[in-house]
């Protein structure tokens, strides 16, 4: 069988030691972009490897062949079973895809009427209750939401610092990273780690934005640390000042930006290099599959009437 077809689908593994080594060793904006875009690009190699390796079984369906003028007697490299098995597992993606976005498309819905009700200053949505809570949403131009109960939890420089972060997060485009990360860990689980990685980038690099605009990394650390202590973890579509492991940020923000230029470039190096492998591979099994058809399609032209052998017999 064509390793072509097994690269794509195996490079995701990488995820595991690619959340450890890179986010660390990059700045967080680098960190987030490299790592959500090497996290689709494995994310749709692998889709299209199996998207390829199931169209090759459907290629020996009679009427998918009388429709490419092609001959499946040619077509003997087919693994019918695999093909099967692709295509098995681009249902179960699709579903789980489709399932996603409906989750999506409710919270969206319930959110938005849930800030509707209440009438934003500053584009800042004070919400009444005790309970510690403090997000951005991106719908209506942008929107934060901050509870009673985190505004009473921190001090006016900290809050400060809070609602810099999450307007750095609107400010940034934030949740359209949110967006890919969460597409390519759907359409594969093996790159979750990965995804945590980028969404801990995004964070990071939220926090840094923070303490530029407030000129304090301290405030930043001591707002982050008492808004993680009061509140819960954020929602799983949403963005704040209380996700990722919090530790590490409060740490990376007490400490002075590390500038590791032989490290950063060696990580970028690594990413880039799995994510190119990957990509090319499905172009040269894409390629491969091209080829086959058109000498499928060469076997079957009759010489006379260029027409298909299996259906010469129609002619006469």
């Amino acid at each position: 069988m064509d390793p072509d077809f097994w690269v794509p689908l195996l490079l995701p593994l990488a995820a595991w030691p690619l959340a450890r080594i890179v986010a660390p060793r990059l700045p967080p904006r680098a960190a987030s972009w490299l790592l959500t875009t090497g996290g689709l690009v494995l994310a749709a190699a692998g889709t299209a490897a199996l998207t390829l390796q199931a169209f090759a079984g459907l290629t020996l369906a009679p009427a998918v062949a009388h429709a490419g003028h092609w001959s499946t007697q040619a077509l003997d490299k087919v693994n019918v079973p695999l093909a099967i098995g692709c295509g098995l597992v681009l249902s179960v993606l699709a579903g789980a895809c489709a399932h996603t976005a409906v989750r999506y498309a409710r919270w969206i819905r319930a959110l938005s009427r849930e800030l509707d009700e209440h009438s934003p200053v500053a584009g800042v949505i004070i919400l009444r209750g005790k309970e510690p809570v403090a997000f951005s949403a991106s719908g209506r131009g942008g929107r934060i939401a901050i509870s009673d109960g985190m505004l009473d939890a921190l001090d006016p420089a900290e809050r400060d610092a809070l609602l810099a972060h999450e307007r750095a997060h609107l400010r940034l485009r934030h949740h359209r990273f949110l967006v890919a990360i969460t597409l390519a860990a759907t359409l594969n689980p093996l790159l979750r780690p990965l995804c945590s990685a980028a969404r801990f980038a995004l964070e990071r690099w939220a926090d840094e934005a923070a303490a530029q605009d407030i000129g304090d990394r301290t405030v930043v650390a001591k707002a982050v640390a008492k808004a993680a202590l009061a509140g819960r973890a954020e929602p799983r579509f949403a963005l704040a000042a209380t996700g990722g492991p919090v530790p590490r940020r409060v740490s990376a923000l007490l400490a002075a930006p590390a500038r590791c230029l032989p490290a950063a470039l060696l990580s970028a190096t690594v990413v880039l290099g799995i994510t190119g492998w990957s990509a090319q591979t499905v172009l040269d099994a894409a390629t491969d599959l091209h080829q086959d058809l058109e000498s499928a399609q060469a076997f079957a032209t009759d010489a006379r009437g260029h027409l298909p052998v299996e259906f010469e017999g129609e002619r006469r």
